[in-house]
């Protein structure tokens, strides 16, 4: 990796600390209403900006910022008074969408999303042991999302919201890296050496597919 792309990961990966200590302190009620509710709504701005500049026609995001604008000022007085329930619709439906992407895969003709990555990552070669735990990986990512968000559910309904958003807020980022180091462990023992990726190639294979998508 180039020395701007580690910095560019460094500051991504530090304002999603920031975002993280703040959404916790947002949720459990401490702090500014106002400023809460912008820190949990700006995931959502973000996804839709995404989703506005794909549309690449000037009036067409002009008119889809104004109407997001206009939306969440209609919004915003009840949303202030439910920062909490805010926190849990963007950290339900995140995982719920990650669960989706994941396990749409699974069905149907295609190749399941992480066997997808590995034929980039082998120009289109993949063995019988590398086809079985790609399937599997993508499996097991499927069920990550789908537990964590059956969790998130459960401690929202049931716990103190202090440890609803510990929970979601401070764990969720550790519980995705762990979940990762699993998954390597588990690549070392189903796959030979010749027959892992680096995550160079990883690397690779996400920012192919993104590329692919956006073209």
């Amino acid at each position: 990796m180039s020395p701007t792309q580690v910095l560019r990961g460094l500051v991504l990966a530090a304002l999603m600390a920031a975002w993280a200590i703040a959404a916790y302190f947002g949720s459990t009620g401490q702090g500014r209403p106002d400023l809460n509710t912008a820190v949990g709504a700006a995931p959502f701005v973000v996804v839709l900006a995404i989703l506005l500049w794909r549309v690449r026609h000037p009036l067409g995001i002009a008119a889809g910022g104004l109407l997001v604008a206009g939306t969440l000022a209609w919004l915003w007085p009840s949303l202030r008074q439910n920062v909490a329930l805010l926190y849990f619709i963007e950290h339900l439906g995140t995982n719920l969408a990650f669960a989706a992407l994941f396990g749409k895969t699974l069905f149907g003709p295609g190749d399941p999303l992480i066997t997808h990555f590995a034929r980039i990552v082998n120009n289109g070669v993949l063995s019988g042991r590398q086809l079985r735990y790609t399937r599997q990986a993508t499996l097991a990512w499927t069920g990550f999302f789908l537990a964590n968000a059956t969790l998130s559910s459960l401690l929202y309904a049931l716990a103190p919201h202090a440890v609803w958003s510990f929970y979601a807020s401070l764990l969720t980022a550790p519980l995705v890296g762990l979940m990762f180091a699993a998954e390597h462990l588990w690549r070392m023992r189903a796959l030979p050496p010749e027959e892992r990726p680096s995550i160079a190639d990883v690397a690779r294979a996400w920012r192919h597919r993104a590329s692919a998508k956006g073209s």
